[in-house]
C-alpha cells in the first residue's frame, strides 16, 4: 500500500472490539492510530479471566458470522483472519427445567417444532409461527457491500421479510410471552429480558439454524487476541492502563484526549469506542448535545448489569448441557429490590481450554438494575460487600449442587464479579453489560456516530447501535472508519 507522507493521526479511546475493529480498519486506510485502552488488557466487556487454572468466560456465547460465507463473515474477514478459530456448533441452544419437567430448544427448526409439539401440543398453532420465523429469518441477509448496486440488491431480497419484521418488530419478549400456555415454554420468553425485542431471539435462533453462529473454542481471550494482533501488524498501537478525562476541543474540533495525571496526546481525529454516557457529559461535559441526543439518553433503556458467580469444578460435566436454565420455586435474592426466580448455567464443558482435565468451569449470570447497590457497598463498606458475595455465591452453588449431584462437595474455586467489578474494569453505564436494549421502540437502525456542533469527532460501538454485541463493534468500527476516510479525503481499503 502507498500512504501520505504524513499519516493523519487518529486517537481512539477503549480497546474494546469496537475501538479495536475501528483501528484495524483505519490503519488500512493510511491513518497513523493509537488506542487508550483504561484496563491492562484489550476487549472491554468481550473479555475472561484465569482463576487457579480455571478461565471464566465474561462475554461470548456465540459469534454471529462463524460460518464461512454466511452474514456478516466477510466483515471479520476483514479485520482478523476468522479461520484461525476453531467454532463448536452445539444442536441445542438451550434446556429449561423446573422439577422433572425439561424443555429443549434445539438449533435445528425441525427437531425444535418436534420437541415443543411433544411437550406442549395445546401451543400448536404458536410454535408452527414461531418456527416458522426462525427458518424464515435464517435466510435474512442484512446489507453489507459498499457500492450502492450492492446494497440495492440486499434491500430487495428484503422487500419479502419487510411484513414479518414490521408485525414481530412491535413485539417484546413478554408480549410474545402471552402466545404460549406451557410454563416451560412462557418462560422462556418471559424470563430475563421481557423488554427485548422479539426479533432479537427469532433472529438469534435464525443465525443458528443457519450454523452461522457457532462457540468459537478460547472464547473472547481468543477472539480478541486475533483481533489485537492483526491490528498491531497493521501498525498500530494500544497505550494500556491509560485513563481519558477530558477529549479536547478547540474551535469546535476534537483535537486530543487529556489523561489522568495531566498527559495529552494530541490527534487529527478522535473516536471514543468507549461507554457512551461518560463520553458525552463527562469527557465533553455535555457540551455537544441537541434534543436527539438528551432523548436517547433519558428514554432508552440500557442492558441490566449483573453478578456473576463463577464455579470451577473439580468434576468432569460432559454429557450435560451447556446452557441449562432452572426454574426455582424460592428465588435467590440478588440484592435488596432483585430477585431471580430462574438460574442458567452456561456449562463450559465443550471447552477444553478452560479447565484441568476432568473439571469444568461454570458461570452463571444474574442480572440487576440495581448497580448502585453494589457501588455504594463496595466503595462505603467492604465487610458487607464482600459478605454479599459470598452470600449469592452460597445460593447459587446450593442451586447448582442440587441441579449437577456429580459435581457435590467439588466447587474447588468460587469467583463473583458485579456491576461495581463492571464498573471499575469498563467504565460501561450503570455497569451494564452491553449498550442500549434492542426494543421495539429503538430498533435496529443504527444511532449517529457524530455530535452536533463537534468536527472530527466520532463515536463507535454499541452506544450507537442498540441490541449491542460482538457484531456491533465490527459493523459500527467500519462505519465510522470509512465515513472518516472520506472526511479526510482518503481511499476506503477495507480489504
Amino acid at each position: 500500500m502507498e500512504f501520505p507522507m504524513n499519516k493523519p493521526k487518529v486517537v481512539i479511546i477503549g480497546g474494546g472490539i469496537a475501538g479495536l475493529c475501528t483501528g484495524v480498519y483505519l490503519q488500512k486506510c493510511g491513518f497513523e492510530t493509537e488506542i487508550l485502552e483504561m484496563h491492562a488488557i484489550a476487549g472491554g466487556l468481550a473479555t475472561a479471566w484465569k482463576r487457579s487454572g480455571y478461565t471464566f468466560e465474561n462475554c461470548v456465547h456465540w459469534l454471529v458470522g462463524s460460518k464461512e460465507g454466511g452474514p456478516l463473515n466477510a466483515g471479520w474477514k476483514e479485520v482478523f483472519d476468522i479461520g484461525r478459530l476453531r467454532f463448536f456448533d452445539d444442536p441445542v441452544y438451550q434446556v429449561l427445567e423446573r422439577g422433572d419437567e425439561t424443555l429443549t430448544i434445539y438449533r435445528d427448526p425441525g427437531r425444535l417444532r418436534d420437541e415443543l409439539l411433544a411437550k406442549a401440543p395445546g401451543d400448536a398453532a404458536a410454535i408452527r409461527e414461531f418456527v416458522g420465523l426462525i427458518e424464515k429469518f435464517s435466510k435474512f441477509r442484512f446489507p453489507e457491500g459498499d457500492s450502492f448496486l450492492a446494497n440495492l440488491g440486499a434491500l430487495l431480497k428484503m422487500v419479502p421479510y419487510l411484513p414479518a419484521l414490521g408485525k414481530y418488530g412491535k413485539l417484546t419478549m413478554a408480549d410474545y410471552a402471552k402466545k404460549f400456555k406451557h410454563p416451560l415454554l412462557n418462560g422462556f420468553f418471559a424470563a430475563g429480558l421481557g423488554d427485548l425485542s422479539f426479533l432479537a431471539i427469532a433472529f438469534s435462533l435464525g443465525w443458528m439454524a443457519d450454523h452461522n453462529a457457532g462457540y468459537p473454542i478460547g472464547g473472547s481471550l481468543a477472539l480478541i487476541g486475533l483481533v489485537e494482533e492483526n491490528y498491531k501488524k497493521l501498525g498500530g498501537r494500544v497505550r494500556f492502563k491509560t485513563r481519558v478525562e477530558r477529549i479536547l476541543v478547540e474551535g469546535g474540533r476534537a483535537v486530543g484526549a487529556a489523561l489522568a495525571g495531566g498527559e495529552e496526546v494530541r490527534a487529527d481525529v478522535v473516536v471514543s469506542a468507549a461507554d457512551g454516557h461518560a463520553t458525552i457529559f463527562e469527557m465533553l461535559d455535555g457540551k455537544f448535545v441537541d434534543e436527539k441526543v438528551k432523548r436517547v439518553y433519558e428514554t432508552y433503556k440500557p442492558f441490566p448489569s449483573y453478578v456473576q458467580v463463577s464455579l470451577g469444578v473439580g468434576a468432569d460435566l460432559g454429557g450435560e448441557p451447556g446452557f441449562v436454565t432452572t426454574f426455582l420455586d424460592k428465588g435467590i435474592e440478588v440484592d435488596p429490590v432483585t430477585s431471580e426466580d430462574a438460574v442458567s448455567f452456561r456449562v463450559f464443558n465443550f471447552d477444553p481450554t478452560f479447565a484441568p482435565a476432568g473439571k469444568t468451569a461454570v458461570v452463571v449470570f444474574l442480572g440487576t438494575y440495581n448497580d448502585a447497590h453494589w457501588r455504594g457497598l463496595r466503595e462505603n463498606d467492604r465487610p458487607r460487600y464482600e459478605a454479599e458475595k459470598k452470600r449469592v455465591a452460597a445460593a447459587v452453588i446450593g442451586v447448582f449442587e442440587k441441579r449437577f449431584p456429580k459435581a457435590r462437595g467439588k466447587v474447588e474455586v468460587v469467583d463473583v464479579a458485579t456491576p461495581a467489578t463492571v464498573v471499575r474494569y469498563t467504565g460501561n453505564w450503570k455497569g451494564s453489560m452491553e449498550g442500549w436494549l434492542m426494543t421495539p421502540k429503538t430498533g435496529v437502525k443504527t444511532l449517529s456516530p457524530v455530535l452536533p456542533g463537534l468536527r472530527n469527532f466520532y463515536l463507535a460501538g454499541q452506544w450507537i447501535s442498540p441490541g449491542g454485541g460482538l457484531p456491533a463493534g465490527q459493523i459500527t468500527g467500519r462505519m465510522v472508519a470509512r465515513r472518516i476516510a472520506k472526511d479526510n479525503n482518503l481511499p476506503w481499503r477495507p480489504a
